[in-house]
């Protein structure tokens, strides 16, 4: 039993979609049941939200999971077509003929529960199962939402838990995880094993190779995930939960990651869960999704978060702030650079890293430490050279 996800990319055009299916059957040849979850084709999720936005200058984010949701249904119909032109018994499913089960959240759901029972009916058939990722449904209200971004890789490893898989294949067009992205650093490496902890730490902080929820729920789960290259279906990184090294109390750096965008923001309050609560409260009036908040801190009667998200969420986000009090964004958005490490490193390092930074220009402004990794707040317009400066550390210890 295998579950495969196919990202948007490998499926953008006709041809690449029957290359695909065609991989699926050699698979399936080979004596292998399977699921193969879908994102939509290319740029339709794009497309669909700037259509959204053209007719209205706030969608209202229940339609707006209606309308995003088609573009999944699309891929999963033309590859069940797909399929069953090579001879294969197919059939499609929606998130939620499937079974999956979200919280109410609109725009970034969270699944709750798996019950695949039409999944299992169709696969005793022998039929390979074509699944709509990114989208589920709230059992109690029973409307659609979706997983946000990314959330095909979380769909795929939540069914892959629940129907006990041998493993969960992703299949991508990049080379599996990166030293960096190779958009901006060229020479960037691919990294053949990770634990599950790095990789978590990697897609937490920028990373976009996999959804960080999908990463952390694998681990949990037990499902063991490989990333595969699309060009030739070969393993680029295969995720452990633990890695043997003979290096002792010694770490070395894996990878160079970054938020481009990072708002700061500060509320008014008398002790740190009133600001959470006026910060919950205006995300629910306003029907944002909840960002991803990096770090917080209270002091003197203020609560100051560091935030990201999709760029969606952070415009909606922005634009509310124009009419809220309590609520105000502090100066320009900024961008965060990490550096994630095999294991533990030394705390002593990190004054090297900031004297690094420091003679090439770079002006941190904010660390953060984690248990794997630092990350450092820097200006927009410094975050190239910071992650090229940082890069050049990847490989050694630290």
């Amino acid at each position: 039993m295998l579950v495969q996800k196919y990202g948007g990319v490998c499926l953008a055009t006709p041809e690449k979609i029957k290359r695909a299916a065609e991989h699926v059957r050699s698979l399936v040849d080979q004596g292998n049941r399977l699921v193969v979850v879908v994102s939509a084709m290319g740029p339709t999720t794009d497309e669909l939200t700037k259509l959204a936005h053209e007719v209205s200058h706030h969608p209202n984010q229940r339609e707006l999971d209606m309308l995003l949701t088609a573009g999944e249904r699309i891929s999963m119909s033309l590859m069940s077509m797909a399929l069953t032109d090579l001879g294969l018994s197919s059939i499609s499913f929606t998130g939620s003929q499937a079974g999956v089960m979200t919280d109410h959240s609109y725009s970034n759901a969270r699944i709750m529960d798996v019950r695949p029972i039409r999944v299992e009916e169709e696969l005793s058939k022998n039929k390979v199962v074509a699944l709509a990722g990114f989208q589920g449904v709230n059992p109690e209200s029973k409307e659609i939402t979706t997983l946000g971004r990314g959330g095909t890789d979380t769909t795929a490893v939540a069914m892959a838990a629940k129907l006990k898989a041998k493993r969960c294949e992703i299949i991508k067009e990049v080379s599996g995880v990166c030293s960096s992205d190779p958009k901006m650093i060229p020479e960037a490496q691919g990294i053949e094993r990770l634990s599950y902890e790095a990789l978590s730490d990697i897609c937490f902080w920028g990373a976009k190779v996999l959804q960080y929820r999908c990463v952390e729920l694998a681990q949990r789960t037990q499902v063991p995930v490989v990333i595969k290259r699309w060009e030739d279906f070969q393993i680029a990184t295969e995720v452990v939960h633990q890695l043997r090294s003979d290096s002792m109390e010694t770490s070395e750096v894996i990878s160079i990651n970054s938020h481009a965008e990072v708002d700061h923001l500060e509320i008014d309050c008398a002790h740190l869960n009133e600001g959470f609560n006026v910060f919950k409260t205006h995300l629910s009036q306003f029907k944002i999704s909840y960002p991803q908040i990096l770090a917080s801190n209270f002091d003197n009667g203020k609560i100051r978060l560091m935030v990201t998200g999709d760029a969606l969420t952070l415009q909606s986000l922005r634009k509310s702030l124009e009419e809220e009090l309590k609520i105000r964004s502090l100066g320009e958005t900024q961008s965060t650079v990490t550096v994630t490490c095999s294991g533990l490193y030394r705390s002593e390092k990190i004054f090297d890293l900031i004297h690094m930074l420091h003679e090439n220009g770079v002006k941190a402004h904010k660390i953060l430490s984690q248990a794997l990794s630092v990350t450092f707040g820097v200006p927009q317009a410094h975050r190239e050279t910071a992650i090229k400066v940082l890069h050049s550390l990847v490989g050694r210890k630290l």
